[in-house]
């Protein structure tokens, strides 16, 4: 899927280094780090909305919150009632490791790692021979254990726990900590990648205290409680609002995070966040960040996704998800003009993936799918989302344009399989020039690797039209204005019958190492 990444994010991990000052990334655990970064373990999550699956946990216990029968508006004086009822559920997660030293099979152990032909190499590898070091067979590495720390919560007095997918996944050992300091082996029931959930359970010595997911999403405004484990500092309570909802941080396809600013640190991952009425609406997950601290905008995986994957995951260990099998991408201004839309909205078909439910079905590259089952789409999301979340099996009713005209289809959705890269050779062809737009093109048959349709990209100004829609040398152009190309001339014909018609741009279908995707390129260049 062909989708833009609006900003990058700092997870809140408990063994990495902080940020660069303008440079905002992932961090992820890293055994062995010092003991003040062992505080937390958290990721950028991938979240989405799934089906309802009506799996009964055992409760043992009586939820430690009610709902009352109406919120109070405006702002609480104090929220010591609501953490006094919730506290008790909230567990710090302690994580061991077991990872192998570091060793990129160039130098022995413990030797520094030099590039070929470095004046150092020589004296080194002297120093291993007489050392007795094997250099064509190193000796093995040992494992060498780790720790990293998060947060979690019960769900059920028999003992399951929500928290991050990443603050568990690589575990050897898990143990959670509860607020009056009883700690307890956990074991790992289910994970979910694509969302960033686990589910753990803790076996005997209950009935333990348990909160529940709230049953409506907050407003953008509303008081939220954040309680977690902010670098290993158990029972930690923070108070902000709701900052925003459905924000995309470019994790994944199913992006609808809620960002809050109570503040989260590393070591909060995993925890929930709790409305006034002690229910809760996110599980913390990300944070934006410069430094690794919290600069008040966090972001936490909603209450519906939460719930729906622990029940998968109580049930059966992993989360299934409905599959069309097409390439998407927004619908910008550009292409809107280009295919004489009346509005930028919906999902553009890059792609029919061959065996897949939707070129079964019959959906072509250039369809734009505006619906599911009567509910409208505004953008590839929001598709990805809904398709996921009705399931393996399920029949989608799929409205789309094809020429301006609706049609819709019925698709019987399959189960998403894993993602595949393909890769794509290099040539040096006989080139002609589209110079107006910055591009070199040649028949793609002419160059190994490219395939025998369309026409290949070989040479791409950075100042020109077309870098700046981002076509790269070995994109591989199929259509022009909806017409198959198999020339260069093929695509110079389609722009100039673009301009008499008035056409700010023209739409091309391109295939690259990463997909086939839409290009709205314009028709000259800017002055």
């Amino acid at each position: 899927m062909s989708l833009p990444v609006p900003l990058n994010v700092q997870g809140e991990h408990g063994h990495g280094s902080g940020a660069e000052s303008h440079s905002f990334r992932l961090r992820r655990p890293r055994p062995g780090a010092r003991a003040l970064l062992l505080g937390a373990v958290a990721a950028v999550a991938l979240t989405g909305a799934f089906a309802d699956v009506n799996v009964a946990f055992p409760q043992s216990a009586k939820a430690l919150v009610s709902a009352p029968e109406a919120s109070q508006p405006g702002a609480p004086q104090s929220f010591a009632d609501v953490v006094e009822r919730v506290k008790g559920a909230v567990v710090s997660v302690k994580v061991k490791t077991m990872q192998a030293t570091a060793d990129d099979g160039d130098g022995p152990p413990d030797m520094p790692q030099l590039p070929p032909g470095n004046p150092l190499e020589k004296f080194f590898h002297q120093f291993g021979e007489n050392q007795n070091h094997d250099f064509g067979n190193f000796p093995e590495r040992r494992p060498r254990s780790g720790m990293a720390q998060g947060s979690g919560f019960f769900i059920t007095g028999d003992g399951y726990i929500v928290t991050n997918n990443h603050v568990v996944e690589n575990a050897t050992e898990v143990t959670v900590t509860t607020v009056d300091g009883k700690t307890m082996a956990a074991k790992v029931v289910g994970l979910d990648k694509k969302t960033d959930l686990a589910l753990l359970k803790v076996n005997g010595g209950g009935p333990y205290p348990f909160v529940t997911f709230a049953s409506k999403q907050p407003r953008v405004g509303d008081w939220v409680l954040a309680v977690g484990n902010p670098f290993g500092l158990g029972g930690t309570v923070t108070a902000g609002i709701v900052s925003a909802r459905g924000r995309d941080i470019g994790a994944g396809p199913y992006d609808d995070f809620l960002q809050i600013d109570a503040p989260v640190n590393r070591g909060n991952s995993g925890g929930p966040t709790f409305n006034t009425e002690g229910e809760v609406v996110g599980v913390n997950t990300a944070i934006y960040s410069p430094s690794g601290g919290s600069v008040g905008i966090g972001f936490a995986i909603t209450a519906d996704v939460a719930q729906s994957v622990v029940a998968q995951l109580e049930k059966t260990g992993t989360v299934a998800r409905g599959w069309m099998g097409v390439q998407i991408q927004p619908v910008t201004d550009e292409i809107a003009d280009s295919m004489g839309l009346k509005d930028a909205k919906g999902a553009l078909v890059a792609e029919a993936q061959k065996g897949s439910p939707a070129l079964d079905a019959g959906i072509a590259a250039g369809d734009v799918i505006t619906a599911v089952n009567g509910d409208l789409i505004e953008g590839p999301k929001e598709l990805a989302r809904k398709i996921a979340s009705l399931g393996p099996g399920s029949t989608a009713e799929i409205t789309y344009l094809r020429d301006g005209a609706p049609h819709t289809v019925s698709i019987k959705l399959g189960t998403l399989p894993e993602e595949k890269k393909a890769s794509q050779g290099r040539a040096e062809p006989d080139k002609s020039s589209l110079a107006s737009l910055g591009l070199e093109l040649a028949p793609a048959a002419s160059v190994a690797g490219a395939g025998k349709e369309g026409v290949v990209v070989i040479n791409v100004d950075p100042d020109g039209a077309g870098a700046q829609r981002g076509l790269k040398s070995g994109d591989v152009i199929l259509e022009a204005a909806g017409k198959p190309v198999s020339r260069p001339s093929d695509v110079t014909a389609a722009i100039d019958a673009a301009k008499k018609e008035g056409h700010k741009a023209i739409l091309l279908r391109v295939k690259s190492e990463d997909g086939t995707r839409y290009v709205a390129l314009a028709t000259q260049k800017a002055s």
